[in-house]
């Protein structure tokens, strides 16, 4: 993932967010290593186990700590986590263990994904391009947001900063591959979008019948391979599982 945009000496900082939580951000825009230091950051946490800490989270380049204010309190834990920010430099971290690498069969164009010629257009490629260019990038889960299990993947290269449209498209359905800003988005339930609609996938970001029913966490990473649509619809007639025909392997 290329390094743009690194933090600026003004970060990290940390700041209240309601009676019991704090946000500790590591920049203003996304960038590999800010989103690297959240995620570092939320696992040094969650090692810790301190006790008072009920939840922590990470958005694109912050990790959120919420407590329980009749353990702890605004100022204790703000000096807690300025100690540990000071151990080493989160930008640099190593990301945290057992993260996942999926490989996802996607149809690109056709009906099911209307847009992806349009797509392809605006970041100035063919079609044939394009699809060269998306299969063989590794783009990391950021984090989960928007709706239930829902991941913004990251970076793509420089040629997929697309704005989104002006218009909403008025629905994509679950499983949509949409692109913007040099991300990608596969779609936990179908709804509609300002994100153009390139790839179509059988896999089910979010499934409340599971175990663990957000099926991506922030730190996996994806990779995508061009089907047929017949393919797409032999395995979604075939996968009983929400994995979409998906391969995984652990990372480290």
């Amino acid at each position: 993932m290329p390094q743009i945009d690194a933090p600026t000496a003004s970060f990290p900082r940390i700041a209240p967010v309601g009676i019991a939580g704090l946000l500790v951000s590591f920049a203003d825009r996304l960038s590999e290593p800010a989103n690297r230091a959240a995620l570092a950051f939320r696992a040094a946490i969650e090692a810790e186990a301190l006790d008072g800490i009920e939840e922590v989270a990470t958005s694109l380049t912050s990790t959120f700590v919420r407590f329980d204010p009749l353990h702890l309190d605004h100022a204790t834990l703000s000096r807690h986590l300025e100690s540990l920010l000071k151990t080493q430099d989160w930008t640099r971290a190593e990301l945290p263990g057992g993260r996942r690498h999926f490989r996802i069969p996607c149809v690109f164009g056709t009906d099911m994904a209307p847009q992806f010629d349009e797509a392809a257009q605006v970041a100035g490629l063919s079609a044939q391009e394009a699809i060269a260019s998306l299969t063989a990038a590794r783009p990391r889960v950021l984090t989960i947001g928007f709706a239930p299990g829902q991941p913004y993947t990251g970076e793509l290269g420089p040629e997929w900063d697309i704005p989104r449209q002006t218009a909403l498209t008025p629905r994509v359905p679950e499983g949509a591959l949409v692109v913007a800003i040099r991300q990608l988005i596969i779609f936990s339930a179908p709804t509609q979008t300002g994100w153009r609609h390139i790839g179509q996938t059988a896999f089910r970001c979010f499934r409340p019948e599971a175990e663990e029913p957000f099926a991506l966490r922030p730190g996996d990473e994806i990779s995508l391979r061009a089907i047929s649509p017949a393919e797409l619809e032999r395995i979604r007639a075939e996968d009983q599982t929400g994995q979409g025909g998906a391969d995984v392997e652990v990372i480290r």
